[in-house]
């Protein structure tokens, strides 16, 4: 018998908020989850950790093999209280079963691009914050958009399934817009 995830209201959301200590917080590239997990980790003096940062990318967009990037992964969700932000399915298996709250910040795909193309904006050519060292923002490319674009339909139904798989029990708040992230964090 499938499971579905423990999806909580935003209002027990930002109530768990306050006593959590490991919070995993994911979705699609664009949506704002680097914004809301670094407000997350200032707020609540969380240990700010960014999966593309400290764990996927090497200088000059190399990826870091797979052993390197489960390794590195357990190592950050073993320690007590953090915030890790980022997406990557493949290591949902360690992540998931250690946080107390799980924040998947799933906006609509118009909110999803505009994000992005207001962080190229910003960030074009520098190394933007949670990136690893000599990672430039680059101009997007096709695959990358297409990512976005077919968001809700090819990866968060793999989400779904890794979150009933690896953590049914576990709290899962839904941030459709960015009013919803600042209710999350008692802004509104």
């Amino acid at each position: 018998m499938s499971r579905m995830p423990h999806y909580i209201s935003l209002p027990e959301a930002a109530n768990r908020l306050v006593t959590s200590n490991r919070i995993l917080v994911m979705g699609c590239s664009g949506g704002g989850k680097t914004t809301l997990a670094l407000r997350i980790a200032e707020l609540f003096g969380l240990e700010y950790q960014s999966l593309d940062g400290d764990v996927r990318w090497l200088p000059g967009w190399k990826v870091r093999n797979r052993e390197e990037q489960r390794a590195l992964t357990a190592d950050l969700v073993a320690r007590d209280r953090w915030v890790v932000d980022g997406s990557g399915p493949s290591t949902f298996d360690i992540r998931v079963p250690r946080a107390d709250l799980i924040i998947w910040v799933r906006v609509p795909r118009r909110l999803a691009l505009l994000g992005l193309a207001r962080r190229v904006v910003r960030n074009y050519g520098k190394v933007r914050i949670a990136m690893a060292e000599g990672c430039r923002e680059p101009i997007p490319d096709r695959e990358f958009l297409s990512y976005i674009w077919n968001f809700e339909k090819e990866s968060a139904p793999r989400f779904v399934e890794q979150l009933e798989r690896f953590g049914p029990d576990k709290p899962v708040a839904m941030i459709k817009s960015r009013r919803d992230a600042k209710a999350i964090l008692g802004n509104e």
